[in-house]
């Protein structure tokens, strides 16, 4: 009993990452996960469930404030973010399937000549990690992008998908190092700082700060496609998956004519099931549509909010919280609006002037946390860095040089 609940104790100051700290206070909440989604498999298990979350929550609690993955080294904290992020997965995703009352179904893949024979300890492990419930029952309505990759063989596809991850792995590092070269000192470092210039004219200024959330974007976006592209290439290669299992994640999401294609078809579902049961339902309960669009946005601000702790415990939660809502609000604007009919040159014209007024409100929030200042693949790469860092410096210099103030 005593072991037992000294490694439920929340502890009061966070310990290096070592393989014995890592062993003790990760892989418990992780075996509670899997613990868990395993049981969800099966009838009449949901009192076994109901004990255990409790458990699993107080143990990603304590692993999500007790262990520094940055080994106390300020440029590396992001790790810190990412451990928080893993550990706010487990609770939610644990406490869904804690609460759910009929055994969840893995689907025959449509790629299977023969209908698979079920495996709990299989099964259990992709829905872990198949956030979007690609083949399971409980994943109807969500968007899957079309294939960009060839399907023919293993090796066709997975070596188109890591030509595709590593162009944008460099793609990432190079609009990230951008970034940082408009203010090396404030949000370019780890300290932080803000977006908006208030030695520039109010139009400069905002100009400035949009295109500094802009290519944010696009940072983003390529190191999401770029992450995804590896984790699907270990998948078809090493654990023997069939390419229809690893479906795109991401679709292009310049393209997008309104609110509702780009937050629900264009930009990445991982998280779309953890915002809804969290926040959506419950407004729509009390609120009906519109509250549920509003509560999944709201989620995911509040979900962001927390992800930025590790790095800046002083963050504010408007800062995220608000932009995330506003997404949400849009929504439910365009609905009012135009119905379902919202597209066109003027739908993209809407569409991306909402998401970067937002947006600009969303990246200050993350560069006042020093996220921005966090490291990338081409930080070592000077040769390739010192260009992009002389062109943004001349184009912020000209910027100032215009605006009257340099």
């Amino acid at each position: 009993m005593l072991p037992l609940l000294d490694v439920l104790r929340l502890p009061t100051t966070r310990v290096l990452l070592t393989t014995e700290t890592f062993a003790y206070r990760v892989l418990p909440p992780v075996a509670c996960c899997f613990t868990t989604a395993f049981l969800v498999l099966m009838p009449r298990t949901q009192s076994v469930r109901i004990a255990l979350w409790p458990i699993t929550a107080i143990l990603t609690l304590r692993a999500a404030t007790s262990l520094d993955m940055s080994m106390g080294q300020p440029k590396l904290a992001f790790l810190n973010m990412q451990l928080q992020l893993s550990m706010i997965y487990i609770a939610a995703r644990t406490l869904e399937w804690t609460v759910q009352t009929k055994p969840f179904v893995r689907m025959a893949r449509p790629s299977s000549t023969d209908v698979p024979k079920r495996n709990l300890v299989l099964d259990a492990i992709d829905l872990v990690c198949n956030s979007r419930g690609c083949g399971w029952d409980w994943s109807q309505g969500v968007y899957i992008p079309p294939e960009t990759h060839p399907t023919s063989s293993r090796l066709a596809f997975a070596t188109s998908a890591s030509v595709s991850g590593l162009k944008h792995l460099f793609l990432s590092g190079t609009i990230h190092s951008a970034v940082k070269s408009f203010s090396p000192d404030t949000f370019g470092s780890v300290d932080g700082g803000t977006i908006f210039d208030d030695s520039l004219p109010p139009h400069l200024r905002y100009l400035r700060s949009s295109i500094i959330a802009t290519l944010c974007a696009f940072a983003i976006y390529s190191l999401i496609k770029a992450n995804y592209e590896i984790i699907v290439v270990i998948c078809v290669l090493i654990l023997r998956q069939h390419p229809d299992q690893c479906p795109p994640l991401i679709d292009s999401p310049w393209r997008a004519t309104s609110l509702r294609e780009f937050w629900s078809r264009r930009w990445h579902q991982w998280f779309r099931r953890i915002f809804i049961f969290l926040g959506g339902n419950p407004l729509y309960l009390l609120f009906g549509r519109n509250g549920g669009i509003i509560g999944t946005f709201l989620a995911s601000g509040f979900i962001h909010h927390l992800q930025l702790l590790p790095i800046d415990p002083s963050s504010e939660m408007w800062r995220m919280v608000l932009p995330f809502g506003m997404m949400g609000a849009g929504m439910v604007i365009e609905r009012a609006v135009a119905g379902n009919k919202t597209g066109g040159w003027m739908g993209w014209t809407w569409t991306m002037c909402w998401v970067l007024l937002w947006g600009n409100v969303m990246v200050d929030g993350w560069a006042r946390a020093g996220l921005l200042g966090s490291p990338n693949v081409l930080d070592s790469a000077t040769p390739i860095r010192q260009p992009i860092e002389r062109l943004v410096k001349t184009f912020d210099e000209y910027l100032h040089a215009i605006g009257g103030k340099p």
